[in-house]
């Protein structure tokens, strides 16, 4: 009797959902290093399912992929946030909004807030005595809307579900105008990410990757620059990650775009500018604690600097080079305006990992964005890059695992090994002799 790949997916979907029911024990009781390899294992699993799921009609796999989805979302829907606090500040910036108080104003310990604090999320705000909010202002609004709903972490978390279905309904039909199985969606529906990262700690990458794929698709389906950079600049006001993608919506020489994606950054900021720039107060402040501004923060720096000590000019030179890269990569995708969808999102995904790989990011959700591209080409690179990731939990004090650099290092070395298989496959490709 042949193996029932339907079954068989099924099985896998509901090994995931029992990782999903232990993982919040797991990682209180045993610590970030056994955090970390169940999401390596739910990675794995995953990739697993891809290969299942291609192998069944799309319709059959689409009700198990589903189905198993939203299952895993529930599970985690009335859990307390364990990898991040993130969240909490959203919740109280929504807050803050609701009495008519700009969020960039005051920190959440001011005196001036002191009767909207409660057990449920202010003792859980980070930075609560001396920062004041990071967000950008389409967040900000999102925050204040979601509030006017309900108050609290499940209001939260269910908007960004339903972000999450504009991002798997508009993944689906980018699959279909490729060429790909809708089953594919599997992808970004059972990714560790997507899983812990919005359903778990309810990142506002849930809006920002929703928003971002959307002008993707305004851009490379329906051809509408101008309307694409204005969707993917209110998605990089929720995070600044999606600026990445406003190359696709854009042409050179063509000035429509960029104006209007001007426009949208300055209307966004509008209802705040009452406290001038103080919306950028912490901008700084977080810059140094995150070692950006001595460089520390992106991987070659830090092991450059440890292995040969102090080279002067290095952070230069590496966020010049950096930039050198993308730049390259977006005039490149820019140029291809007129190529057709798969050549041009192939552009794109491109462009994203390398901005995101050379910002170096120390939080897996940050490699949320690349989950939409996972989907559609599933690169080991990108594989690599968002599942490595949870090797960089830190959240467990006092908890005895391997350094951090150890496994920062880990994961950048295994994202550059899968870049390494991949050009080596595309060499081997080409050198292989025609049959026809």
């Amino acid at each position: 009797m042949k193996a029932d790949p339907g079954l068989h997916l099924a099985l896998i979907g509901l090994a995931l959902l029992a990782l999903v029911l232990v993982g919040p024990t797991l990682h209180r009781q045993v610590g970030d290093l056994a955090f970390g390899a169940l999401g390596l294992l739910h990675g794995a699993l995953v990739i697993w399912s891809v290969h299942l799921a291609a192998r069944l009609q799309d319709r059959r796999a689409l009700w198990i992929i589903l189905g198993i989805a939203v299952a895993l979302r529930l599970a985690l829907l009335f859990v307390h946030p364990h990898l991040s606090s993130d969240a909490f500040r959203y919740v109280w910036d929504g807050r803050v909004q609701g009495e008519g108080i700009n969020p960039y104003r005051y920190v959440p310990a001011a005196p001036e807030l002191a009767y909207l604090r409660d057990a449920a999320i202010y003792p859980f705000i980070n930075r609560a005595n001396y920062a004041v909010t990071i967000y950008p202002p389409a967040a900000e609004i999102l925050f204040f809307l979601v509030g006017r709903i309900a108050d609290g972490l499940v209001a939260l978390k269910l908007a960004f579900f339903a972000f999450e279905a504009v991002t798997i309904l508009v993944l689906r039909d980018l699959l279909r105008r490729i060429g790909q199985p809708a089953s594919r969606i599997v992808a970004y529906a059972w990714h560790p990410l997507a899983v812990w990262e919005i359903a778990g700690s309810a990142h506002i990458d849930a809006a920002m990757v929703s928003l971002m794929v959307l002008g993707i698709w305004v851009a490379v389906v329906a051809r509408r620059l101008v309307l694409a950079a204005a969707v993917i600049a209110v998605a990089a006001m929720m995070k600044p990650l999606a600026v990445l993608a406003l190359p696709v919506a854009w042409k050179p020489w063509d000035w429509r775009a960029p104006v209007v994606t001007v426009g949208v950054v300055v209307l966004l900021y509008l209802p705040y500018l009452s406290v001038g720039t103080g919306m950028f107060a912490f901008v700084y402040g977080y810059v140094r604690e995150e070692a950006l501004e001595s460089g520390e923060a992106f991987w070659p720096v830090w092991l450059i600097t440890s292995l040969f000590g102090p080279v002067p000019g290095l952070r230069t030179v590496y966020i010049l080079a950096a930039a050198a890269l993308i730049f390259f990569l977006a005039l490149r995708l820019s140029l291809a305006a007129e190529e057709d969808a798969e050549s041009r999102l192939r552009r794109l995904s491109w462009l994203v990992f390398a901005g995101v790989f050379a910002l170096s990011p120390g939080y897996p959700w940050y490699y949320l964005c690349l989950t939409p591209f996972v989907v559609l080409f599933g690169g080991p690179h990108l594989w690599a890059a968002t599942i490595a990731g949870y090797l960089l939990y830190d959240e467990v004090r006092g908890d005895p695992q391997i350094a951090f650099w150890i496994r920062d290092g880990a994961m950048n070395l295994a994202v550059l090994g899968a870049l390494l298989w991949t050009a080596w496959r595309r060499k081997a490709a080409r050198l292989q002799p025609r049959t026809d």
